[in-house]
């Protein structure tokens, strides 16, 4: 199949299938907000709102709006979301909590900040479509957050003892380098510079490793690699996902050397990370091939999979490398066959066992909400369609 076949696919299955499966079964009109956790038939069986998924909802409803087309109703969907976070949210100190009932009441304390990045671009994407100061305020005012409580993310809800062993781990300058780019229409431009050019040199000098060509999830806070469960663990759709942030940076930079290094180290992860007896990526490996702590570990999962379809079309249009096309073939055939819902239709099953065989057939649930699906669908289209 020619890519412009693959860009009009991904966009029908956004736009007839997946969107539409959201619209009709997520949105809580009583309280505000989404309900997420949703059977393979659309219903509701848990009621409960977590917050990432909350913002990234409302990020996702409002880059539709922007990116796709101007419809009244995907606004008044994304205002859902805003609302309800802008409501509830946050607590006395800023924080975004990570869950509430369905009427937004508190659940799970701010013990973390990955809620925070995705309001930042929650609020972020939603005063692009409208522009009261208060949402721009809102997002600028969760980043600075962010970037004071990098250090230390978990703050009083760290449980790892103090000196001893301490550790950076990949996902946070992983999203902080979209989450930069995604606020650059709010954000300084030195800011913006300085903070990207920083996390690319820890990604890539630090978290990668050149002699063994793997991204590590964690290493020491002096940047060495530690012998221990966490210091081996690797996460290959972690990797993949940030090489095609990194590409984005370097296209936009006109810098073709980051381009060309994030997708060597993309091809790296997805080498080691594939599955040659079943196919598909494991979820952690061990950097040694020990056993990793994870009884999870060879489970395929949507958004793994999804991210590389991402990284693959970015390499695609960015270089043109015919090893990009190979891969997209085998990992679009893959991810379509198992995943996706050939006989219901609508959102995309996300857990699989290591032979691709449904282990939930939950469209989502506390984890998996209206992001990596539709993102990646509109994302491959988009970007296949930029080289046509």
């Amino acid at each position: 199949m020619d890519m412009k076949k693959y860009a009009a696919l991904y966009k029908n299955e956004l736009l007839k299938e997946v969107v539409p499966f959201w619209e009709k079964n997520s949105l809580d009109t009583v309280h505000g907000g989404y309900f997420t956790c949703l059977n393979e038939n659309g219903e509701v069986f848990d009621t409960d709102k977590f917050m990432w998924l909350q913002a990234r909802q409302a990020w996702m409803f409002s880059t539709l709006f922007t990116q796709v087309e101007a419809k009244e109703n995907w606004k008044d969907a994304a205002k859902l979301g805003i609302d309800f976070m802008k409501k509830h949210g946050r607590d006395a100190q800023g924080n975004w909590y990570f869950s509430l009932t369905k009427e937004g009441r508190p659940l799970v304390q701010a013990y973390n900040i990955f809620s925070d990045c995705f309001a930042a671009m929650a609020f972020g994407a939603y005063y692009k479509l409208d522009s009261k100061k208060e949402y721009a305020a809102i997002a600028k005012a969760t980043f600075q957050n962010i970037l004071q409580r990098q250090e230390n993310p978990k703050g009083k809800y760290n449980k790892t003892y103090p000196g001893t062993r301490e550790m950076q781990n990949f996902a946070l300058p992983m999203i902080l380098c979209n989450l930069a780019l995604e606020l650059d229409h709010l954000l300084e431009k030195e800011q913006v510079a300085q903070l990207t050019e920083g996390i690319s040199d820890l990604i890539l000098n630090k978290f990668y490793q050149e002699e063994s060509g793997l991204v590590y999830e964690n290493i020491a806070s002096n940047c060495t690699l530690v012998d221990s469960f966490e210091g081996r663990l690797l996460n290959p759709g972690h990797a993949i996902e940030a090489m095609w942030f990194l590409m984005d940076l370097g296209a936009k930079n006109g810098d073709n050397a980051l381009i060309a290094k994030a997708e060597k180290i993309m091809f790296q992860q997805l080498e080691y990370g594939w599955d040659k007896e079943h196919e598909g990526i494991f979820y952690f490996l061990d950097a040694k091939g020990n056993p990793p702590q994870q009884l999870e570990w060879d489970q395929k999962l949507w958004w793994v999979h999804l991210e590389t379809l991402v990284a693959l079309s970015k390499s695609i249009r960015l270089t043109g490398n015919p090893k990009a096309k190979e891969w997209f073939e085998k990992v679009h055939d893959y991810t379509w066959n198992h995943f996706r819902d050939s006989d219901k239709g609508g959102e995309w099953f996300g857990y699989l066992n290591r032979r691709g065989e449904p282990l939930l057939k939950l469209k989502g649930g506390k984890w998996k909400g209206c992001f990596h699906v539709p993102r990646a669908l509109l994302q491959v289209s988009n970007t296949l369609n930029n080289i046509i």
